[in-house]
């Protein structure tokens, strides 16, 4: 398979006291991360030395069947969010503090699964501790 320089993944840090933030700091590749790269690996190969299709067949596939799982996860805990609606919950508050209280929606984000509990909007599952 072709190397792609490092210079086109997303990943790639920022140069040393430029001052910019890396565009992928947490290092993970996306779907649109992955399909870039795809695309890069395409565009660098060699015509004359075609690489094995089996290659990119399988890490399609691969990538398919991990997007599928990640789907299905999301769903699984915005199903469990919602079945929470309407009861009463233990939560950490944003300054560390246990409070009670019921759940009034769910919402998604691109950052995950959020509640509304008595009033208070953007309460991540992960603060939920306990339900009654």
């Amino acid at each position: 398979m072709t190397q792609i320089p490092t210079a086109t993944m997303a990943s790639a840090p920022a140069a040393a006291g430029s001052g910019a933030t890396p565009t992928n700091p947490k290092g993970e590749l996306g779907q649109e991360g992955f399909l870039k790269l795809m695309v890069a690996q395409l565009q660098e190969q060699n015509p004359m030395e075609p690489g094995n299709s089996n290659e990119y067949i399988n890490e399609l596939a691969t990538f398919t069947q991990l997007e599928q799982i990640t789907n299905l996860a999301s769903t699984s805990e915005l199903s469990g969010a919602v079945q929470l609606i309407g009861h009463e919950v233990s939560y950490t508050n944003s300054q560390g503090k246990l409070e009670t209280g019921t759940v009034e929606g769910v919402q998604r984000s691109g950052s995950g699964i959020t509640v509304t509990i008595g009033g208070q909007t953007g309460i991540e599952m992960t603060k939920v501790t306990q339900v009654s």
